[in-house]
C-alpha cells in the first residue's frame, strides 16, 4: 500500500512539472507575438503623368561673340608720336587719322629722292641727245661702231638710273605717308597707352591702337555633329524658321534677356573635332545699337517648327547606366515600380523630348528615387512642377 502510495505521489509531480513547462512556453510565444514590429509604411514618390502636347522646338546653343572684323594698328615707320588724333571708345571712320609722327625726317628723305631722280632724269636726257648724234654719224663711219656701242649703253644705264631713282622716291612718299597713321576700318577704338611723345618703331610687336567693327558681329556656338545634320535637313526641308536664305539665329543675352535682333546662321567649320565631336557654327547678328561687344558669353537659338505630339519628360526623372543610356522609373497601375529604358531627343526648357520607352498615360517618378529600386511598392502622388520650378 505504501508503495503504491509513492509511485502516485511521483506520478503527480511529473504531470504537475510537464505542466508548468508547457505554460510557460506559451506564455514566451505570447510574447513573442507582441513584440514583433509593425509592417514599414510605403515609400512616398513624385510622380509626372506622362501626355501628349504640342511643343515649340529649337536648339539652344551656348557660344561666344566675335568681332566682324578688328584691326591692330601698327606703325610702318620708327619715330615720335607728336598727336594723337581720336578719343578713346569712339567710333571712327576708315582713313581717319589716328597718330601723327614727327614727319621732318620722311619728308626731307623724300625731297632728297626727288632730287636724286631730277639729277638721273637730266643725266639720262644728255645719253639720249648723245646717241642721237651717234647715230647719224656711225652710217658715214664718221665715228667707230666702238663709240657707238658706248653710246648706246651709256644711254640704256641713264635711263636705268632714271627707273632706280623712281623707286626710291616711291619708297620716300610710302614711308612720308606712314607718318600719317589712319584707321584701316570702320569701327570702335579701344584704349591705348600710346600718347605724344612716345617712341614707336617700324613693325613692333605691341599695337598702338585697335579698331574694333562692332556692326554687325559674329557668334560662334560648338554644335554636335549629329545635331548639325538635323539641322541641315530640316533648313532643306523648309522646317527651320528662316532669316532671309538662312536659318534663323535669336539670342540670350548673359543676364537672361532676349536681344532684340534676329540673326543668320551663316557657316560651320569644314572639320569635326575628333575629341568633343563637335564643329563650329558662327551666325551673323546685326548689332546697330553696339549692345554686343566681342569676348560675350550668350546662347543662340534656333527655332525648328513644332511637334504636336510630343512627349516631355523632366529631366530630373532621367537617370543614366554607368554605360550613360538612361533610363526612367515608371510606377505601374499596382504601385510596383518598374525600370525603362528611353530615347531621348533635344531639351525643352527643363524637360527632355523622349522619343521612345514610354507612353501616354504612364507615371514617371521625378522625385523620391533614390529610395526606390525596381519592383518595391510605393505609394505615388502627382508632382507639383511649379513648386518644384520644372515649369
Amino acid at each position: 500500500m505504501s508503495m503504491f502510495r509513492l509511485k502516485l505521489a511521483t506520478c503527480l509531480s511529473r504531470t504537475a512539472c510537464y505542466g508548468s513547462t508547457a505554460l510557460l512556453g506559451a506564455g514566451l510565444l505570447a510574447g513573442c507575438q507582441k513584440k514583433a514590429p509593425p509592417a514599414p509604411p510605403l515609400q512616398s514618390v513624385a510622380v509626372v503623368t506622362l501626355h501628349r502636347q504640342s511643343v515649340a522646338l529649337e536648339t539652344s546653343l551656348p557660344g561666344r561673340t566675335e568681332a566682324y572684323e578688328q584691326a591692330q594698328i601698327r606703325p610702318q615707320v620708327s619715330g615720335v608720336l607728336v598727336s594723337r588724333n581720336f578719343e578713346e571708345g569712339k567710333d571712327v571712320q576708315a582713313g581717319q587719322p589716328l597718330y601723327q609722327i614727327y614727319i621732318a625726317p620722311f619728308q626731307a628723305a623724300y625731297d632728297q629722292a626727288r632730287g636724286r631722280l631730277m639729277e638721273a632724269q637730266a643725266s639720262a636726257i644728255r645719253a639720249r641727245a648723245q646717241l642721237q648724234r651717234y647715230r647719224a654719224l656711225v652710217g658715214p663711219r664718221a665715228i667707230s661702231r666702238q663709240e657707238y656701242d658706248n653710246a648706246l649703253a651709256a644711254a640704256r644705264q641713264a635711263d636705268a638710273e632714271v627707273v632706280q631713282a623712281q623707286a626710291a622716291v616711291e619708297t620716300a612718299q610710302v614711308n612720308l605717308n606712314y607718318t600719317h597713321v589712319q584707321s584701316p576700318i570702320d569701327g570702335r577704338i579701344g584704349r591705348t597707352l600710346y600718347t605724344a611723345g612716345t617712341l614707336v618703331t617700324a613693325n613692333q610687336t605691341t599695337p598702338i591702337a585697335v579698331v574694333t567693327r562692332l556692326d554687325p558681329i559674329y557668334v560662334d556656338v560648338n554644335l554636335a555633329a549629329e545635331d548639325m545634320i538635323r539641322l541641315r535637313r530640316e533648313l532643306a526641308s523648309g522646317q527651320l524658321e528662316r532669316n532671309g536664305s538662312e536659318a534663323a539665329v535669336t539670342l540670350e543675352l548673359p543676364d537672361g534677356s532676349t536681344y532684340g535682333q534676329t540673326g543668320q546662321l551663316k557657316l560651320s567649320e569644314v572639320t569635326v573635332d575628333p575629341g568633343t565631336g563637335t564643329l563650329v557654327m558662327r551666325g551673323v547678328m546685326p548689332n546697330p545699337d553696339k549692345l554686343l561687344l566681342p569676348g560675350m558669353f550668350v546662347h543662340a537659338h534656333i527655332k525648328e517648327g513644332s511637334d504636336p505630339n510630343a512627349l516631355l519628360l523632366p529631366q530630373v526623372g532621367v537617370q543614366r547606366t554607368p554605360k550613360g543610356d538612361p533610363y526612367v522609373m515608371v510606377v505601374d497601375g499596382n504601385n510596383h515600380v518598374h525600370m525603362r529604358m528611353v530615347s531621348l531627343g533635344q531639351t525643352v526648357g527643363s524637360s527632355w523630348l523622349v522619343t521612345r520607352g514610354v507612353n501616354v498615360g504612364e507615371k514617371v517618378i521625378v522625385e523620391g528615387l533614390q529610395k526606390v529600386r525596381p519592383d518595391a511598392e510605393v505609394k505615388p502622388y502627382e508632382a507639383n512642377l511649379a513648386e518644384m520650378g520644372l515649369e
